[in-house]
């Protein structure tokens, strides 16, 4: 299984779970198979919000699973559409999100939970 989590900065298994996944800068790819875990620079990060691709941001690229503390309703939906499970991540590194996601401590994404857009101030619905 290929697992996607969008990251701030690429740091392997010590990067951190990015709060957004369309405005990620890159994301970091685990195999469970393999155990090798490898990046994607976000190729879809300038978008406007609510117009997200999650196909072109992960570069055409075949995943499995996405783990991500926040995400759009129209991303959602792609990913979905693309066969990709969504689970909602804790704060934390990759490292410990595969463990949680291994001990069943991830919930699938609630469709309540995305985001519904950023004000001035940054904030989101999912904070």
């Amino acid at each position: 299984m290929k697992m996607c989590f969008p990251v701030d900065k690429y740091e392997g298994l010590d990067s951190n779970v990015f709060g957004h996944f369309g405005s990620a800068p890159c994301f970091a790819v685990f195999d469970t198979d393999s155990g090798e875990i490898s990046e994607i620079v976000n190729h879809d990060a300038l978008h406007e919000h609510g117009k997200c691709s999650p196909l072109k941001a992960i570069g055409g690229q075949r995943i499995d699973c996405v783990i991500v503390r926040g995400i759009g309703a129209g991303a959602l939906n792609k990913l979905i559409e693309m066969g990709a499970s969504v689970y909602r991540a804790e704060k934390g590194t990759v490292a410990e999100n595969i463990s949680f996601f291994r001990e069943n401590r991830l919930n699938q994404f609630n469709p309540s939970l995305v985001c519904g857009g950023h004000g001035k101030d940054g904030g989101c619905s999912h904070h």
